[in-house]
């Protein structure tokens, strides 16, 4: 299948970045390099360094920048080693970074990846298919309090423990192996008459396995800050999340790096030499227009925000 990922609200980020044409760029979640094509396209003497961890994502952005290969670094690696990846090319600071939290159309579309509760495949889940780790290993090897844990934490469902217990239950008797196999498993655990309600039934448990398999929000935190300081000042961090969980990370930790002082509020003087490092740009996050819906629903739930480094 064609690599493909429609950039959402891919204006809005390309403005937002304040692109100068000589600066340095890093898009951290490069995937069809649908927002890198238009950053690099404003640059004259800049760079734009990429990253993914899904070496598909590599191979189809070397094509989609094959115009600007002087202008541009690709590197297959994660984008919470941001610091390493620069360090290695020998980049102290980058005028602005982006990155986007959101599974690609490809990654959801291509069956083989086990992304999709409406495709049959194998229950993987891999964003990079070098690491071991899949969500078959958390189907079958979690313990059922585990398992009600990350689907209430990560997929926000209030079927969790019901869930967690059919699941156990089921393979008990044999391996849970496919993604419909499962989707099976948690039509049986929850009633039809709140099957019939809403959106499928496995949509947020396949949510929470992909986030635990990928370590998404634990990457997210302890980024956010680390990208912070490798910003130049004037440079700016943008950066899409698809749900409240990662919408909320973001939000408080550019509210803790907007902070002058975290000393308790009775202290006369402030003891923490904590200084504010960030001017937040969006107040309230940017949102996908209703044209934008129209022609792309899995923009619906995206929210930009925008820090500037002081």
């Amino acid at each position: 299948m064609e690599f493909s990922h429609i950039p959402i609200l891919l204006e809005e980020v390309v403005e937002g970045l304040s692109i100068k044409k000589d600066g340095i760029y890093v898009d951290g979640t490069l995937g069809g390099a649908g927002h890198s094509i238009e950053i690099v396209k404003k640059l004259d003497n800049g760079k734009l360094i990429g990253i993914d961890q899904d070496t598909d994502a590599l191979k189809k952005a070397s094509e989609v920048l094959s115009d600007f290969k002087d202008k541009t670094i690709l590197v297959h690696n994660n984008y919470k080693n941001i610091d390493i990846v620069l360090e290695k090319l020998g980049i102290e600071k980058v005028d602005g970074i982006f990155i986007d939290i959101g599974v690609s159309s490809y990654q959801l579309d291509e069956a083989t990846r086990g992304f999709s509760y409406h495709k049959d495949a194998e229950l993987d889940m891999r964003m990079d298919r070098t690491q071991d780790f899949t969500a078959w290993d958390i189907v079958n090897k979690y313990s059922k309090e585990e398992l009600t844990d990350i689907i209430l934490k990560y997929g926000e469902d209030s079927w969790a423990k019901r869930i967690a217990e059919f699941i156990v239950e089921e393979r008990n008797l044999s391996p849970i192996n496919t993604t419909l196999e499962l989707v099976e498993v948690i039509k049986k655990a929850i009633p039809k008459r709140v099957r019939m309600e809403g959106s499928h039934p496995a949509k947020q448990t396949f949510q929470a396995l992909r986030i635990e398999v990928n370590g998404e929000l634990d990457a997210l935190k302890e980024s956010i800050e680390k990208m912070v300081g490798l910003l130049k000042p004037g440079g700016r961090l943008g950066i899409i999340t698809f749900h409240s969980l990662e919408d909320r990370i973001v939000k408080e930790e550019f509210k803790y790096l907007f902070r002058d002082c975290i000393c308790p509020s009775d202290l006369p003087l402030c003891a923490c030499e904590k200084k504010r490092e960030i001017k937040i740009i969006t107040r309230k996050p940017i949102v996908p227009t209703k044209e934008e819906i129209l022609k792309n629903s899995r923009s619906r739930s995206a929210k930009l925000r925008i820090a500037e480094k002081i």
